[in-house]
């Protein structure tokens, strides 16, 4: 339930109800590849029902979470969000998923954070895109990302965020900051492997395991236990993968989704699972965003962190906020 079989899907999309081809009058999936800083970046455009290139609509763009990629969680939402009228896009980020870097899976903020201005670039100049009504919404570590790259980039009206994850205070703290002991030995780890990397050696990888059931039934934490089955078994798609460069930390470790904050301006909504062990980054996040006063905390009565990804009536709760604040955000009128 919830899940579709990617090798069934001609878009390889793995979520349930996704679109296996495009047919008049319905809402319809365009894969397109764009350059950002000579990278070619692989992304997806849905575009509404009864799409017409020379009327005027609303665009929004989603951000993947950490180790997904477009055909999963961020495709769902984008699909529900053009079954609403909107022209929306998800891309792989660079150096994951079918985008193009090397090597692969690098995780730096500052690439994540440029993906999300490059998704704006591009789909300002698609056709029917009203740029004057651009919204944005972040997944999980796409959630972060999205916080980031919303306090400068003003072309986004409105800025929302699902199971937002902060992916630099997880990998500098640990998750609810349970490794603060143990900052500096890994950092130290992190730098020889950046020099073992610079000096032409192995490149190594974090979080590259395969975990057998027993030893994700032991992981400590909720979100990890239900990300693995996610990812790994009932919404797996070849090019998602949970590893990224050990290299990448030197950045993750020294940034925070918070940092700056203040700079978003706009009406924000963040999302999250009442029940979510990563609720705390939710919480923290808004108390901190005190540059606008149209903001609102949402939590989704009994959903934990991955089951607001694809469980329906928590996608529908989700969606049941995304659409009108949406709407109300992003119209045509704002002066």
């Amino acid at each position: 339930m919830g899940a579709a079989d990617y090798t069934q899907n001609p878009f390889t999309l793995t979520y349930e109800g996704a679109i296996t081809k495009n047919e008049p009058g319905k809402v319809n999936i365009h894969p397109v590849t764009y350059k950002l800083n000579g990278l070619d970046i692989s992304a997806n455009v849905y575009t509404p029902a009864n799409y017409d290139p020379q009327q005027k609509y609303p665009a929004i763009v989603v951000a993947h979470p950490n180790g997904g990629v477009k055909e999963q969680v961020a495709g769902l939402y984008a699909q529900r969000l053009a079954e609403q009228g909107y022209i929306t896009i998800t891309a792989d980020a660079a150096y994951q998923g079918a985008s193009a870097g090397q090597p692969r899976s690098v995780d730096k903020p500052v690439y994540r954070i440029e993906d999300i201005h490059g998704m704006a670039d591009f789909i300002t100049r698609y056709s029917g895109v009203d740029v004057a009504r651009l919204g944005l919404l972040g997944i999980c570590g796409g959630g972060g990302y999205s916080l980031a790259a919303a306090k400068t980039d003003k072309r986004y009206e409105s800025i929302a965020t699902l199971s937002m994850f902060n992916s630099g205070r997880v990998r500098r703290n640990g998750f609810a900051d349970s490794q603060l002991d143990t900052i500096q030995e890994r950092l130290q780890q992190v730098s020889d492997a950046r020099a073992q990397e610079a000096a032409g050696g192995k490149i190594l990888y974090a979080g590259d395991a395969n975990l057998t059931d027993e030893q994700i039934a032991k992981l400590p934490f909720e979100m990890y236990r239900q990300g693995y089955e996610y990812y790994w078994k009932t919404h797996a798609h070849p090019n998602s993968t949970f590893k990224y460069t050990m290299s990448s930390l030197l950045d993750l470790m020294r940034w925070d989704a918070t940092d700056q904050i203040e700079l978003i301006d706009k009406p924000l909504l963040m999302i999250a699972g009442s029940k979510a062990d990563s609720l705390y980054m939710s919480e923290d996040a808004f108390a901190k965003a005190t540059g606008t006063k149209d903001k609102e905390l949402f939590k989704i009565d009994g959903a934990t962190h991955i089951e607001t990804y694809w469980v329906p009536k928590y996608v529908d709760a989700a969606m049941d906020k995304l659409t009108p604040f949406f709407a109300r955000t992003l119209v045509s009128d704002r002066s």
